[in-house]
């Protein structure tokens, strides 16, 4: 049977991609998910980047330059930054370039500081994050607890449409609640569904100030260890094997990892108690 998600049109005069998509019988999110293909040359730069921004997430151009220089790298400014490009991240501070605000979205302000997190589903978060394949790359996103660090969902998708984050969200929602819900600033999570779909469960909205990358912590901590203890360990050779890896790794992160902010106790054993 030939691929239905050919005859999707992004720019169909009347149906929209969703409108499309059920009408075909296809999941927005695989729709998506294609795999992308970039010459090994640039490949290979885009890994040696990945991993030391990873380790080094406050290293702009200048630095990495320097940095890679010591390593036998010789790789200018010009260049590191059309692979920052490639990667999605930001040279200023440690932020993705996922987190791009749009300029006719609202933004909420941020409702975490000096607040203490004392149960789960007190405060959930989001973010968006770059994983790369052998050919190719995908985009990450996942929702935490803050207190328990449980992984509630993620989702795979080759685009930066909010779509994909909007499905995962009301994945969540159809079985659990928080009291408030943190993002940065990007595009994806000011959409009017994403917020639409927070605040029709009467979910207060916390977001990010612009380049505090640390007002989402924790999910900047999840990334490094999905990369560092999953990503990095093979090459990932097509999309459905990173979501078959990711689903282990993350059932795995949630079922079987202690964590010792936790009291050496898994996600799962606090977020369910």
């Amino acid at each position: 049977m030939p691929d239905r998600r050919i005859l999707i049109e992004r720019e169909h005069p009347e149906l929209s991609i969703r409108e499309q998509c059920a009408l075909l019988e296809v999941n927005r999110s695989s729709f998506y998910t294609v795999k992308q293909s970039i010459d090994n040359e640039t490949l290979y730069l885009l890994r040696i980047v990945d991993e030391v921004y990873t380790k080094y997430p406050f290293f702009g151009t200048r630095q990495m330059s320097a940095y890679l220089k010591r390593r036998g790298h010789a790789l200018g400014r010009g260049c590191l930054r059309r692979l920052y490009k490639l990667l999605g991240i930001e040279a200023i501070f440690p932020k993705p370039k996922t987190s791009v605000a749009h300029p006719a979205h609202f933004k909420y302000p941020y409702l975490l500081r000096g607040v203490e997190i004392i149960r789960p589903d007190h405060v959930w978060s989001t973010d968006i994050t770059y994983i790369r394949l052998a050919k190719g790359f995908v985009y990450l996103v996942a929702i935490i607890d803050w207190y328990s660090r449980y992984v509630l969902d993620w989702e795979l998708s080759i685009s930066l449409e909010a779509t994909f984050c909007i499905e995962t969200l009301l994945r969540v929602l159809s079985w659990a609640q928080c009291d408030i819900f943190n993002t940065d600033q990007g595009a994806q999570f000011t959409s009017h569904d994403f917020t639409s779909a927070l605040l029709n469960h009467n979910i207060q909205i916390s977001m990010d100030g612009k380049g505090r990358a640390l007002d989402n912590v924790f999910v900047e901590r999840l990334w490094r260890s999905v990369k560092y203890e999953c990503v990095y360990l093979k090459e990932w050779d097509s999309v459905n094997e990173i979501r078959r890896g990711l689903k282990d790794y993350f059932q795995f992160y949630n079922d079987e990892r202690p964590h010792q902010a936790l009291d050496f106790k898994t996600p799962r054993e606090v977020y369910f108690g």
